[in-house]
């Protein structure tokens, strides 16, 4: 028993090493509305709601979907930590990850015996599925927890039902079945891979695998009766026409498959496009390698001695079924190679070990070794690309050139880092690619308005909200932006629709409450509408502002400055001047009047 151990606590601590630098990783992308936004994660006293209502699930109503075990765990993180501090989610996420791991190893192991294999064998695939690094895509990513617990509700469920005595175990492992479908939809295929394992590697007939998949697939029924009952109606997959995504869906198979031996472009967002036409060669690939499964996992079914690989593959097949029968959003994503990589390493391991048996022991020890320590250094420089939403989001710029929602987050990110000319010039580059996009130009509205291009702002504004007038979200960042314009009437009927389209957003019931704080009447509030409606070109709306300004405070020569500027733009150069020139009488070191002074009197015998 030694060296088992021995090489399992090395591997141990090669998982370890690899995943080291991905503690201080941050919230991304789906975080946001998920749990960084969300208030319901701020209290653990919630949990017990999140049983029977999907709505404390994200701040996006197209969004709420039910997942109670995984909101649970990310209530009780914040908790634990007192707040959003990531390395407790992450210390949490990669608990569940070493529990997967653990029951893997016991799984493959109970293959291993049934098939006439060494149970050492074991560790090998455990441990090239843990290093492998589109799994650190799902590690890192903290809302994807759910597909991590998800994966290792199946896999104890099946562990459990693979060493217990058959009637107990048939029982008993309806418990982790049911936390793995309470994080995330995936596991509710149990039924069918555990039918697959009692005809494959139990070797039984197919009513064996029926009775012995009744109970699971009676939870799996109900479970899911359960989640559809508690799903919002907002709720939307968003994905496109459901045909078109199937037939994508073989190609995409490919490519996973392909991802297992050269993981190379792996992005957190990827711009795989939908295949829309039956002569793209994409299509007659991705139903070749169909055929080509299909027909491996039949001739290994036939050999004893490869009946771990058969299941494999069928683990593999099985566990893309979720994602590819509904039309998602996103075509692909890679963390969902997450759950079917578990079988597909089984497979490719078990295919190998023949050859490995016939070879040179230390040079096979030297191979593994070296395959493992590469994984780690993947592993390694990908935890690095999820260090920061700069880092992240510029990675996929660099891997998925043409997707327009990657270019925005970066663009975003250099938002936020004061980096206004960066980020409006991915802002833009985004809009050509999804033009119809309206988080974009609520984002590029933004970015417009930092830049003082209030004219270009309020277009993109009114765009989003063209594109998405129920989405809260343009209106409540028009509303923000009115308000800081001192637009104060509009501000508040964007401000309220948002309040109205989505109650549970905090964010814009607050701005509504600061907004019946702001002073209406007072100088500095009408000079600050006075210079948002000249910088948007609305010249007699600006002219009576500073009036208004000047009403309460009749020695502001900011407001006649203003004035001074209105007119000059309107051609009016007599009255620029003497506007311009009180303002100076008011103020002599008022430099802004003075260059509209200047400025009126050297254009005015142009005019003439």
């Amino acid at each position: 028993m030694t060296g088992p151990r021995t090489v399992a606590v090395a591997a141990f601590l090669l998982v370890l090493a690899a995943y080291a630098n991905h503690f201080q990783n941050g919230f991304h992308f789906d975080d946001d509305h998920t749990i960084v936004n969300n208030t319901y994660v701020r209290d653990a006293a919630n949990i017990p709601r999140f049983f029977v209502d999907a709505d404390p699930s994200s701040v996006l109503p197209s969004n709420r979907s039910y997942r109670p075990i995984l909101f649970a765990t990310l209530a009780l993180d914040y908790r634990i930590a007192g707040g959003y501090r990531p390395m407790a989610f992450q210390i949490d996420t990669f608990a569940w990850f070493l529990i997967q791991l653990a029951t893997m190893w016991w799984l493959f192991a109970r293959i291993a015996e049934r098939c006439g294999g060494d149970p050492m064998f074991a560790i090998v695939p455990t441990a090239v599925y843990a290093l492998h690094p589109a799994c650190a895509e799902t590690v890192n990513y903290i809302i994807q927890r759910g597909d991590v617990i998800s994966t290792c509700g199946v896999v104890v469920a099946l562990a459990m039902y693979a060493y217990g005595p058959r009637a107990r175990a048939r029982w008993l492992s309806l418990v982790p079945l049911a936390i793995g479908i309470l994080a995330k939809p995936p596991a509710m295929i149990f039924p069918a891979l555990l039918a697959a394992y009692v005809v494959l590697i139990e070797r039984r007939t197919l009513r064996d695998a029926a009775v012995e998949a009744l109970p699971s697939l009676g939870v799996v029924s109900v479970l899911a009766w359960w989640s559809a009952r508690h799903t919002p109606a907002t709720f939307t997959t968003g994905g496109g026409p459901p045909g078109w995504y199937w037939l994508t869906q073989t190609f995409v198979a490919a490519r996973y498959f392909l991802a297992f031996f050269a993981p190379i472009d792996l992005s957190a967002d990827n711009d795989w496009p939908l295949l829309t036409t039956l002569a793209d060669v994409r299509v007659a690939l991705g139903l070749a390698f169909f055929v080509a499964l299909v027909w491996t996992v039949r001739r290994a079914a036939t050999r004893d001695r490869l009946r771990p690989v058969a299941f494999g593959l069928v683990w593999f097949a099985l566990a893309l079924v979720p994602t590819s029968i509904v039309p998602l959003a996103e075509v692909a994503n890679d963390h969902r190679m997450f759950f079917p990589f578990v079988g597909l390493s089984l497979a490719v391991c078990w295919t190998v070990l023949p050859y490995l048996r016939r070879a040179n022991r230390a040079l096979v020890t030297a191979v593994v070794v070296a395959l493992l320590a590469g994984e780690a250094v993947g592993v390694h420089a990908r935890n690095a690309v999820w260090r920061t939403d700069d880092s992240l989001w510029y990675d996929v710029t660099q891997k998925s050139p043409r997707n327009g929602r990657g270019l925005m987050n970066y663009g975003l990110a250099r938002m936020e880092a004061g980096d206004i000319a960066t980020a409006t010039t991915y802002f833009e580059r985004a809009l050509a690619l999804t033009p119809s996009y309206p988080l974009l130009h609520i984002n590029l509205a933004i970015a417009y308005a930092a830049a003082r291009r209030d004219v270009d702002a309020d277009r993109e504004f009114n765009t989003a909200i063209r594109l998405a007038p129920n989405d809260w979200r343009g209106h409540y960042y028009y509303g923000r932006w009115l308000r800081s314009t001192y637009r104060l009437a509009e501000a508040r009927a964007e401000l309220e629709r948002a309040v109205a389209d989505n109650p549970a957003d905090a964010a814009a019931a607050a701005e509504l409450a600061a907004l019946g704080q702001t002073p209406v009447h007072s100088a500095e509030s009408e000079l600050a509408r006075s210079l948002a409606a000249y910088r948007a070109g609305r010249f007699d709306e600006c002219l009576e502002a500073a009036r208004a300004a000047l009403a309460i405070r009749p020695t502001y020569a900011e407001a006649y400055n203003n004035i001074a500027a209105a007119y000059i733009a309107m051609g009016r150069w007599d009255e620029g001047i003497a506007a311009a020139e009180e303002a100076l009488r008011l103020d002599p070191a008022l430099t802004i009047a003075r260059n509209n002074l200047n400025y009126a009197r050297q254009r005015k015998p142009q005019s003439r």
